[in-house]
């Protein structure tokens, strides 16, 4: 069941929640920012069709979104995006024939300019979470988070942008790291570009980045692909584990 009132009425709920992902402040309420004005066209991959119409029609609603393809299974996801080559893909986990998790992982394989994927599910499981950044993922929320937030989720990562959940990061490599941290001393990161990684790691957009360090949006997009390059890292999210793998980011860390 999505939440589509949830946002306008119900209290905020952390930005460190475990139960949803953290998105730029500055986007979840106020006047329209260039992610929200700019239109995103989308492909929803559910296997329930209820869930799956009521998504496009709550999405379709929300200014920039543009729904252009629905999938019932993982295989239809992967061809319909290939067809559709929508900027975001909103994929569920668990789907028939095959699963949103090696959809995603098929999807972004080797083509040459994939699109974003958030992955949606119903549950609360750090496994999935490990599974989707795996894959390659650029987000990962909740089908109960209010429909508002849901697309917020679908433009900040269509602008480029990673939707982290700072909590679950710092419990899945506590528990099962991705065996990556041996890329940041190896990647000779400058100082500057240290300061960045840091401040990704505690959930900044850049846009927030940039006023925190006092430097322009570009020079933080510069120093942010500088860092993915010298780290190998397959999207912010990568980096920022191999960052607190490493110990350049210690659990508890907020900036």
């Amino acid at each position: 069941m999505i939440d589509s009132a949830a946002g306008a009425t119900g209290p905020a709920e952390s930005p460190e929640s475990a139960t949803g992902p953290a998105v730029p402040a500055e986007s979840a309420t106020g006047p329209a920012t260039p992610a929200e004005t700019a239109t995103v066209t989308l492909l929803i991959a559910d296997d329930d069709e209820v869930t799956r119409s009521g998504l496009r029609t709550l999405l379709a609603a929300q200014p920039g979104i543009t729904v252009v393809a629905e999938a019932s299974d993982g295989t239809e996801a992967v061809e319909r995006a290939r067809l559709q080559r929508p900027d975001v893909v909103l994929m569920d986990v668990r789907m028939p024939r095959l699963n949103g998790i090696d959809a995603t992982r098929q999807l972004l394989a080797g083509a040459a300019e994939p699109p974003k994927v958030v992955v949606i599910t119903t549950f609360e499981n750090d496994d999935y979470v490990t599974a989707a950044l795996s894959a390659g993922a650029s987000g990962f929320v909740l089908k109960r988070r209010p429909v508002r937030q849901i697309a917020e989720a679908v433009r900040v990562v269509a602008a480029g942008e990673t939707i982290l959940f700072p909590a679950a990061l710092r419990r899945m490599v506590a528990a099962r790291p991705l065996d990556s941290a041996e890329a940041l001393p190896r990647a000779e990161l400058t100082g500057r570009e240290e300061e960045v990684l840091r401040a990704m790691a505690t959930g900044l957009s850049n846009p927030e980045i940039a006023r925190s360090l006092t430097v322009s949006l570009e020079t933080v997009k510069t120093h942010v692909g500088n860092v993915l390059t010298k780290l190998g890292a397959q999207n912010r999210t990568h980096a920022v584990v191999i960052a607190y793998e490493s110990g350049l980011v210690v659990p508890g860390f907020t900036g």
